[in-house]
């Protein structure tokens, strides 16, 4: 292959990169969210969602109420969590909400860091769900939680392009 073609597959690749985090950075500010789409990983959200579901988040001056599905962040936790607004209170201006998941037996306050009895609205949540589509982060789950599936589709992808006569 020449060096000509190998610079070109490259600039192609980074321009798909950079053209898909500018579409993921503009979707953040829209939504006023960092995390604007997220996957949900687990089954305490059934029947409204199930694992695999891609959800869609809004985040823009607006308060969550009681029955909203929201997705929150815990300090030093990475993975958000995707729950209903159970209970909610006002206090000094601010909007402090308890949830639970639709599948769970009981509220998150175990889930809450250390001596947090509540969510705060401005802080701790990303953004409440506004859509969603079924099954299609299915793809996302088996990439972080199969090895073997990632490093088949990085081995098809390097052949490909090895292959790939440009």
């Amino acid at each position: 292959m020449k060096v000509r073609q190998q610079l070109v597959q490259f600039l192609n690749l980074a321009y798909v990169l950079s053209s898909a985090f500018m579409v993921w950075k503009a979707l953040s500010v829209v939504t006023n969210s960092h995390s604007p789409i997220v996957v949900v990983l687990s089954g305490s959200m059934e029947p409204a969602f199930q694992r695999g579901d891609i959800l869609f988040l809004w985040n823009r001056d607006q308060q969550a109420h009681v029955g909203d599905i929201v997705v929150y962040e815990i300090q030093g936790k990475s993975i958000p969590i995707v729950h209903r607004v159970l209970r909610e209170h006002h206090n000094n201006e601010k909007q402090l909400l308890l949830t639970k998941g639709d599948n769970n037996a009981v509220d998150d306050l175990g889930l809450y860091a250390k001596k947090q009895g509540y969510l705060n609205q401005a802080t701790d949540l990303v953004g409440t769900v506004k859509g969603y589509l079924p099954k299609v982060g299915y793809v996302t789950i088996l990439l972080t939680e199969n090895i073997y599936f990632r490093y088949g589709i990085l081995g098809i992808m390097g052949i490909s392009s090895l292959l790939t006569q440009e």
